[in-house]
């Protein structure tokens, strides 16, 4: 069994950074070692090319009754600018205290090879296992996975054989406390470009003849949500499931004092729709926002011109059961409707992802057609987290978007269990990331007791 801190450490040093071309030796030098190392413990290891960086399909195949599950993970790294800011060089890990810090430490290095390292242990001490088990690695996670649907849609004859999917590329609050992520809010995203005049205009020979397009996409934006914070499209919450009671209580669970997440976000008051704390709101509530705004001068001092563009870049997030063709529809007849006549505009589709929510067993909600492999993974992941973290699992959706996810289910029709691993304080896509190796350490241990459980009749 190799050490696998050291081999997280060999991991960390390959850069690779799959959204910078200049990063390409890190990228083959990291799937190469992940290729290297499932070979190593027993896995027929395939690397299929995509347009832009392979995926690893790796394999351990024994009998078609045998339960199947897929791990997840990715290779790909965000970039580690500004590198001033670093404590440590990016990508030579460095072991301070109980953390070791460099970039894809926390996301998702370290989490992956705590599952390898499981499967490992796993496969040294019990070598008929009787689980099939495929890694699915890809390296484009850090840059929206453009290829990963492409390569479901090719390999879905084989893939579709699995039970459910496991992965680690969530977060939990507190090194005691795992949560497993039951839901994932989608994602539309647009921009709306605004046109006046056919150039820049001085302001004061100009000015009072034309609307600012400044002016105008402001109008239009300040439409866009009611006083109490909805969001103000026609039929955008139309589809809106109620959230289960069993959800407010798992969530009321973690005990978090809402005067402190204030504090931790630095602002005077929350802006939370009635009927929601500010905890509900981000997990269960779909939203609008602006995202980026400009137009005109942008430099020091001033520049007095009535400017011939703005423009605005918003997203919404999306719970289970919107579908983002609606609302994409939904809201783009809405800016056609509402931004003054005497300007013209431009609205540009950016990408988008569907919504995701798996309901653990014995909940309300819970489908009556669920795998009963999966059902036994959730059970699973019960005992082993709660012998090895002292607690059980918490069940909580989370406000942000994993599109690859919903992507599994549409293709593969197969549903994950998503056991976060990392810390609000591993300053994930920022300087000085890091991974806890005590979560690490425990998190092997639960990921072993977890898959062991499944090949036990």
């Amino acid at each position: 069994m190799f050490d696998p801190v050291e081999k997280l450490k060999e991991f960390i040093r390959h850069p690779s950074v799959s959204a910078d071309p200049s990063f390409k030796d890190g990228m083959v030098g990291a799937r190469d070692f992940v290729a290297g190392l499932l070979t190593s413990i027993g896995f027929n290891v395939e690397v299929i090319h995509t347009k832009l960086h392979p995926v690893i399909l790796a394999e351990r195949h024994g009998k078609p009754e045998w339960p199947h599950v897929i791990i997840y993970g990715h290779y790909d790294v965000q970039p580690a600018d500004p590198l001033n800011l670093w404590m440590s060089a990016a990508f030579e890990p460095e072991i301070r205290g109980n953390r070791l810090y460099g970039r894809g430490s926390a996301d998702n290095k370290g989490p992956l090879m705590t599952h390898i390292s499981a499967v490992a242990r796993l496969l040294e001490r019990r070598p008929d296992l009787p689980l099939n088990i495929t890694f699915m690695i890809e390296g484009e996670e850090e840059m929206g996975s453009p290829s990963f649907p492409l390569f479901l849609e090719q390999y879905q004859h084989r893939l579709r054989k699995a039970d459910f999917v496991f992965l680690s590329d969530t977060g939990i609050p507190r090194e005691d406390q795992i949560v497993i992520t039951c839901g994932l809010r989608g994602l539309v995203l647009f921009d709306v470009v605004v046109t006046g005049s056919k150039s820049d205009l001085h302001s004061g020979l100009h000015g009072g003849v034309l609307r600012n397009p400044i002016q105008a996409l402001a109008e239009l934006c300040a439409t866009l949500h009611t006083p109490d914070g909805r969001v103000n499209v026609p039929g955008f919450y139309d589809d809106v499931l109620e959230v289960e009671q069993w959800e407010r209580d798992e969530l009321a669970k973690l005990g978090q004092s809402e005067e402190q997440y204030r504090e931790f976000l630095g602002i005077p008051a929350f802006y939370t729709t009635k009927g929601y704390t500010p905890f509900e709101a981000t997990r269960y509530l779909p939203t609008l926002e602006f995202n980026g705004i400009g137009g005109g001068y942008q430099g020091e001092g001033t520049k007095t011109v009535i400017p011939s563009k703005a423009f605005a870049k918003i997203s919404c997030r999306l719970v289970a059961n919107q579908n983002t063709t609606k609302i994409r529809e939904l809201l783009y007849s809405t800016v056609r409707e509402r931004m003054p006549k005497d300007v013209t505009f431009e609205i540009v589709d950016q990408h988008e992802g569907t919504a995701y929510v798996v309901v653990p067993p014995g909940r309300s909600n819970t489908p009556k057609d669920q795998s009963p492999v999966l059902a036994k993974a959730f059970r699973a992941a019960d005992t082993a987290i709660g012998e090895v973290f002292g607690k059980p699992p918490l069940y909580l959706r989370e406000g942000g978007s994993v599109p690859i996810i919903a992507d599994i289910k549409r293709v593969l029709g197969l549903d994950s269990v998503l056991m976060g691993l990392f810390l609000p304080e591993d300053n994930l896509h920022a300087p000085n990331e890091s991974f806890h190796l005590g979560v690490m350490k425990k998190g092997m241990r639960a990921s072993e007791k977890i898959l062991e459980a499944l090949a036990t009749r």
